[in-house]
């Protein structure tokens, strides 16, 4: 049988040892999957949500503990490999981590279920288009040049990071969807840039939870060792692979967020 660890930190909360193996391995696919075109969250967070007593607040705070680890190392791994630029990188990131800042401190006031309907429409809509075009992706032809390039990207940060803190779930696949469909990249370097942007949501989104002391630590940090090994590995595997790669798996994790979006919305309907 195995041994049950109880978290101090989080109100005392109890966590058998077959539930923790479940949730670093759920840390090792979302590590993974945000790695090679974001929307690790919809693995992760969901995990979570089924320990024993844990709070909503507590899941999305050490949810994105484990997530920055992961991001951290996937956006290290994208620039050496890469090397996206960081004239388009730096506003994105900058603009996202205010903006998941103020989400993040909205996100009490501001009912979920209004913003939920919107986004599983833009999904379906992402999702046809980006079937319904094969080579949408496959190479770089940016709309803009210079300044108009940089305040694309930080309007992109702004808006995106404002989502993930007030949400969350689909940030890294949502700025994907903008590079590529906005201002033009292709989908791996479209990655690499949303790893950056995505550390800085992570980030900001911390910067309100842990004051709050919403973070379970020891839960956070175990998770993030698996979503770190995870994202490693997505990364090197999307860098390997190309675009191609990286657009057969957005697809896939689009028609992940749809059900999940759907299954929400659905039951938000019925109850």
């Amino acid at each position: 049988m195995l041994p049950t660890f109880v978290l101090p930190s989080s109100g005392a909360l109890e966590i058998d040892g077959l539930t923790l193996v479940l949730l670093v391995v759920a840390a090792l696919a979302a590590g993974w999957i945000d790695a090679v075109v974001g929307g690790g969250g919809l693995v992760q967070l969901p995990a979570l949500l089924l320990v024993p007593g844990i709070s909503p607040v507590q899941a999305l705070a050490t949810n994105k503990l484990a997530s920055i680890m992961g991001t951290s190392v996937s956006a290290a791994t994208y620039y050496r490999r890469v090397g996206p630029d960081l004239r388009t990188a730096g506003p994105m990131a900058l603009t996202a981590l205010v903006g998941a800042i103020g989400g993040a401190a909205l996100a009490s006031r501001i009912p979920a279920e209004l913003f939920t309907p919107i986004i599983l429409v833009v999904l379906i809509g992402v999702a046809v288009y980006t079937i319904a075009r094969p080579q949408l992706g496959h190479t770089t032809n940016l709309r803009w040049e210079g300044n108009g390039h940089r305040w694309a990207a930080a309007g992109i940060g702004l808006v995106i990071g404002t989502y993930d803190g007030l949400l969350g779930p689909g940030t890294g696949t949502f700025f994907v969807i903008a590079l590529v469909s906005g201002l033009g990249y292709a989908f791996l370097p479209a990655s690499a840039l949303a790893k950056i942007a995505n550390f800085a949501t992570n980030a900001g989104a911390l910067i309100f939870f842990v004051p709050y002391g919403a973070v379970i630590w020891g839960l956070g940090l175990a998770m993030g060792v698996a979503n770190f090994v995870g994202a490693y590995i997505g990364a090197r595997m999307a860098v390997a692979k190309g675009s191609a790669f990286v657009r057969v798996v957005f697809v896939v994790v689009v028609g992940a967020l749809v059900i999940k979006l759907g299954y929400d919305v659905v039951q938000d309907l019925l109850g």
